[in-house]
């Protein structure tokens, strides 16, 4: 069913004093949202390709509207999607803007962001991504070999939507990643891993993501070799991964490209209406508190102060910051 949501008000809260880290963690990893050019169409690929299923759909628009998403003048459409336990949210501005993805942008540039759908069958999941003809970013599907102990044994795939987002196509084998995904029930697509952000240091990013936000970090691999390149689809790569994860929800996953290192920088001017632009979502428990501590520490907020808003009954306080390689992350209380 189709809703009007409006942003009712903006509070902009003084700095009365500032709350520990340990009073303003994530509690959770709510969705990932990707910016999307033509809803409908990212709609059929999710759905028809992928195994999603839309449980909400929601038109925003009004000047709060535009004091979150620091824009004037916009009117955005946003479909919830889920898939097992997790969910993405797509957005679509109806109004005129947004950037295409660069034709030539590349795994280890740091906008990149991508999801990793776990699928039970590599060959079966492969084969049906392969018959809806989409861009191939691997050159196929590759098994991590022992020489990535962390990894061993896990096939990955990278493919593109119709907006050129990165996604990506996982399989656990046994003893790797959570329980529940050794118990697929008959499906083939079971549910999101994580997401995965490109980062210049992965000690800057733990700053920002464990000290400050609170994430977790869950362990760290170190991946080479020819697999791990045409994986990736970047000759020579030699990568740092480390998994973060809040109490529910997808993990966040650090890319840090040793070889041959970051590639492009995130855009500094940005939009949240381009099309590279992605919005990991996250509860936490005290949104004023860190909003004030990432703003005291330089970090760029890109909404116009903390958003109040009401969805139903429901009372939520929000805003839109960038992390220290400029991804960005909708940091919301829910009331």
């Amino acid at each position: 069913m189709k809703k009007i949501y409006q942003y009712v008000s903006i509070i902009l809260l003084p700095l009365l004093f500032i709350i520990p880290p340990a009073h303003a963690q994530v509690l959770k990893t709510d969705a990932v949202n990707i910016t999307v050019k033509e809803m409908d169409r990212s709609l059929q690929f999710y759905t028809d390709v992928l195994g999603f299923t839309k449980v909400d759909e929601w038109y925003i628009k009004g000047d709060k509207a535009e004091k979150l998403q620091g824009l004037f003048g916009i009117h955005i459409r946003v479909a919830r999607l889920q898939l097992g336990d997790e969910f993405i949210e797509l957005t679509d501005y109806l109004t005129t803007g947004g950037r295409s993805i660069p034709e030539d942008a590349k795994s280890n540039d740091l906008f990149f962001q991508h999801i990793a759908i776990v699928v039970s069958d590599m060959d079966k999941a492969f084969e049906q991504v392969k018959a809806k003809g989409v861009t191939f970013v691997s050159t196929e599907p590759q098994t991590l070999p022992p020489t990535i102990p962390a990894a061993a044994g896990i096939k990955a795939f990278y493919f593109q939507d119709p907006d050129r987002h990165n996604l990506e196509l996982i399989f656990f084998p046994v003893g790797k990643g959570q329980d529940k995904w050794q118990h697929p029930k008959g499906k083939i697509f079971l549910g999101i891993d994580h997401t995965a952000i490109g980062v210049s240091n992965t000690e800057k990013s733990h700053q920002f993501y464990s000290t400050l936000l609170g994430l977790d970090r869950k362990g760290d691999s170190w991946n080479k070799g020819n697999e791990q390149e045409h994986l990736n689809n970047v000759e020579g790569a030699s990568l740092h991964i480390t998994g973060y994860r809040a109490a529910a929800g997808p993990r966040i996953e650090f890319l840090q490209y040793i070889v041959p290192g970051p590639g492009k920088l995130y855009p500094s001017d940005s939009r949240t209406d381009d099309i590279w632009h992605w919005q990991t979502i996250l509860r936490v428990n005290d949104a004023n508190a860190l909003y004030q501590k990432l703003k005291q520490d330089g970090y760029t907020i890109v909404s116009k102060g903390l958003i109040e808003e009401w969805q139903g009954q429901k009372r939520m306080i929000s805003f839109i910051v960038r992390d220290p390689d400029g991804h960005a992350l909708l940091i919301r209380e829910e009331q």
